[in-house]
């Protein structure tokens, strides 16, 4: 069945500050797509409205589950999330003081996701093995990607349908930036999940989008179809990548 998001000539923002200015996206079924662009472009406010947590002033986000149709802005959060859209937030938002295993257990609160737990659990420990090594360990004591690839797993345990990914290399060494990026590229593909991934690190991200949306100044830029699109895009290469634009 379908599970989409379909996002059609945006506004919103904070009080009289308007972020976004006509976004027009759309996420299909199955889809990773990457929402591109440096800090305080709009990103994050892109993903509030899909959740629920800011109202648009105009125009509309459509979620599809299983072949309907849903209007986030006339829902709480929490029933969006129990449709089966689940944000892994920026800066991971752990409980520090619970251990690996007790983080992913929280995860899994959705009804569905309470049927499936233990096959659930033993999922994400088979993808991510240092967390099943670690499951005593408190979370607050690991690693920057290890506690990147707890909130991915997390994640999985809600039993998603539709995976929203903000910032996932924020603080994270290079090294960790790829394998944390594969990993979503992976899960995607053996969950069949439809994946939103915001995120600031052009070349790894679009390694492993169908599609990628440039946003600046709260408007879609640049829909590119593939990494070497997208990178040779002058208006990315002069605000993203640092290269010069011909003149």
């Amino acid at each position: 069945m379908a599970n989409s998001i379909t996002i059609e000539n945006l506004n919103a923002g904070y009080g009289a500050v308007r972020v976004l200015n006509g976004v027009s996206m759309r996420i299909g079924s199955g889809e990773t797509v990457a929402l591109l662009g440096t800090n305080g472009n709009g990103k994050s406010t892109i993903i509030k409205c899909i959740m629920g947590a800011v109202t648009p002033t105009a125009g509309r986000v459509t979620i599809e589950i299983d072949g309907h149709q849903y209007d986030p802005s006339a829902m709480k959060t929490k029933d969006i999330v129990n449709l089966g859209v689940v944000l892994v937030p920026e800066g991971r938002r752990l409980f520090p003081k619970l251990t690996v295993e007790e983080n992913l257990l929280l995860g899994a609160y959705r009804r569905t996701a309470r049927r499936t737990i233990t096959r659930s659990l033993e999922y994400c420990y088979a993808t991510f093995p240092r967390l099943r090594e670690r499951r005593r360990q408190l979370s607050g004591s690991m690693s920057g990607g290890e506690q990147q690839m707890l909130a991915l797993a997390r994640g999985l345990m809600t039993a998603p349908k539709i995976l929203i990914v903000d910032e996932p290399s924020v603080g994270l060494a290079p090294i960790m930036v790829r394998e944390v990026i594969r990993k979503i590229g992976e899960l995607k593909k053996e969950q069949q999940l439809t994946v939103l991934m915001a995120e600031q690190n052009f070349n790894q991200a679009t390694k492993i989008c169908e599609r990628g949306y440039f946003i600046v100044h709260g408007q879609i830029a640049f829909v590119g179809n593939s990494h070497e699109e997208l990178s040779n895009n002058e208006l990315v290469r002069k605000i993203y990548l640092g290269a010069p634009v011909k003149n």
